[in-house]
């Protein structure tokens, strides 16, 4: 159902700047033709879609939901992490800003081995150890300063607003937040905003004063309002609190970096995602390219035969993301080659239609012939054409749960995101190899899968999903929802989800997804299935031909889109 935005003091920041505006609508699935926020909470939809009402492009939008999340969706939103935005301008051009995480300048590859060289349990995700360099901040100040056209301050202000007045937190951020009670207390000397005396139930005002103090200073003096002065300091002692290594140095050389998207074709189709360090857009497009030969529309939804043949593609992909996927700054990450219509067609040439083929078979191609579990991902459309689809972390749910004291803002834990120990897999069962390894300067691998889609050259669809290991496949099947089976946006993006990464050597898939007698011609060929709760949560956007713009958020979360 449609309702007006509830968050008043949001409306009245905006409505007197340039007279009447029409009124912003807000709910799980809605219209609009004008512009459309989708995010993982509803409050940050909506700081993101009044700065388009005032005028804002889809850049300022986006960043002023990026900064919103980092206050009403401590989950995963964030100002120590990292992420990757995909940008599509209206006249169809496209950009992909990097803004993940660094390795520490004092990193090396045995940092989280004990001495008989086993990796030490809980060393790259509990501990101040397990911080990357965080790039948020970089990021969107780099991307506003090069495609924004409202100034940063006005872009800002509704995230300083929300942590300073504060918001009040939905049933499921009051559980999550009960359920890590303990954990906040014992990962931090000062008890953080996040724990208050009681229990917190739905609709109670989680105030952050700190934060809201940070972002203040980053409205101020820019970077230097991060990387520098006050906020770095409080960092760099939050650091010597611990077994922190992040420096001043780090600090000062931590860059965001533009790169060139990652583009492919799906049966008339045009995809544009993200290319290395994030092995999601790679995925995305080996995934499209090895199931295009078959018509899967003609499968069946869910069939055993269907699931049958996206599994081995994903198994395929996911074994080449082991051997070569890597910050493209270190190491040859192949990606041309990886993506090749010959190199494609061959990891698919020995593809069984009768059976599972074991994990244990399956290795990396030869690619030189061929020359988490919580992330949150938005996506954002405005009135000329322009979209952005970006996906940010912290790793883990609430990053390592620490707080920078004084400062408000967690600790992320992507380190754990490296190959800590080659062979090991990482929190999220992922195995990878040397291209992986750590090193100081280093971005670490990621899933992040952040894509636009076009039909006839024109925008068609924003989409990206967190998930860990599940966000490429994730993402992969909303899209292929739409194209192959023909589904309206709700229903691609709400319907069920299953998932293969290689190893572990199972089929994962959503209670009830999968129907008994599917599931047990699947077993019969060969597949360990493996039952488990939600996989993605999905943030969408579709414009029809119209021009109409449709905003879905998934049923799997407090997803909520906002427009006018």
């Amino acid at each position: 159902m449609k309702r007006v935005i509830p968050f008043i003091f949001l409306v009245i920041i905006y409505t007197g700047c340039s007279g009447k505006k029409e009124e912003l609508v807000s709910g799980r699935h809605i219209y609009a033709m004008h512009g459309m926020v989708v995010t993982a909470h509803p409050v940050a939809s909506e700081a993101g879609a009044s700065v388009l009402r005032m005028g804002g492009n889809a850049v300022d939008a986006a960043v002023a939901t990026e900064f919103a999340l980092a206050v009403c969706y401590p989950e995963a939103g964030n100002l120590g992490g990292g992420g990757f935005m995909v940008v599509r301008l209206k006249d169809g051009t496209s950009d992909v800003i990097d803004y993940r995480e660094v390795a520490p300048l004092a990193a090396t590859g045995k940092m989280y081995l004990d001495s008989a060289g086993k990796v030490i349990e809980g060393s790259s995700i509990e501990t101040r150890l397990g911080a990357g360099v965080p790039g948020t901040v970089d990021g969107m100040l780099r991307i506003h300063a090069k495609y924004g056209r409202l100034k940063f301050c006005d872009v800002i202000s509704p995230a300083i607003k929300l942590a300073g007045d504060g918001f009040p937190v939905s049933r499921g951020q009051a559980e999550s937040l009960n359920r890590n009670r303990e954990y906040f207390i014992s990962q931090n000397a000062v008890p953080p905003s996040f724990v208050k005396g009681g229990q917190w139930k739905e609709g109670d005002v989680l105030v952050q004063k700190e934060l809201a103090a940070t972002l203040v200073r980053i409205r101020d003096k820019g970077r230097e309002g991060f990387y520098s002065g006050t906020t770095a300091d409080l960092l760099i002692a939050e650091m010597k609190r611990g077994n922190g290594i992040i420096t001043e140095q780090d600090l000062h050389n931590y860059s965001a970096v533009f790169r060139k998207p990652l583009s492919g074709k799906y049966r008339g189709y045009s995809l544009i995602s993200v290319p290395p360090p994030s092995s999601g857009g790679t995925i995305l497009l080996q995934l499209m390219g090895m199931i295009e030969n078959f018509r899967m529309g003609e499968e069946g939804y869910h069939s055993a035969r269907a699931v049958h043949i996206i599994a081995e593609a994903e198994k395929r992909a996911f074994a080449d993301r082991a051997e070569y996927a890597g910050d493209p700054d270190f190491i040859k990450a192949h990606t041309d080659a990886l993506l090749k219509p010959g190199y494609l067609a061959g990891r698919m040439k020995d593809f069984d239609p009768e059976k599972a083929t074991p994990a244990d078979k399956i290795g990396a191609g030869p690619a030189e012939s061929y020359e988490s579990n919580e992330t949150t991902h938005y996506s954002v459309v405005d009135n000329e054409g322009n979209a952005v689809a970006a996906t940010t972390t912290l790793n883990n749910t609430f990053g390592s749960s620490i707080v920078v004291q004084g400062a408000g803002f967690l600790l992320n834990n992507e380190m754990d995101d490296f190959s800590v120990k080659p062979g090991s897999p990482n929190m999220y069962g992922l195995v990878g190899g040397d291209a992986n390894a750590i090193y100081p300067g280093k971005r670490m691998l990621s899933s992040m899968t952040p894509v636009i889609v076009e039909k006839d050259g024109k925008l068609f669809m924003v989409a990206g999903s967190p998930g860990g290991s599940t966000i490429p496949t994730t993402v992969f099947q909303v899209v292929t929802n739409v194209i192959d089976y023909g589904m309206p946006l709700r229903q691609a993006v709400d319907t069920s989800r299953f998932h293969n990464q290689w190893l572990p050597d199972n089929v994962a898939y959503e209670k009830n997804s999968l129907g008994t007698t599917v599931l047990e011609e699947l077993r019969m060929m060969g597949y360990n299935m493996k039952e488990r709760g939600a996989i993605g949560s999905v943030n969408a956007i579709m414009v029809s031909s119209d021009g109409k713009i449709e905003g879905c958020g998934d049923r799997r979360g407090d997803n909520s889109a906002c427009g006018y």
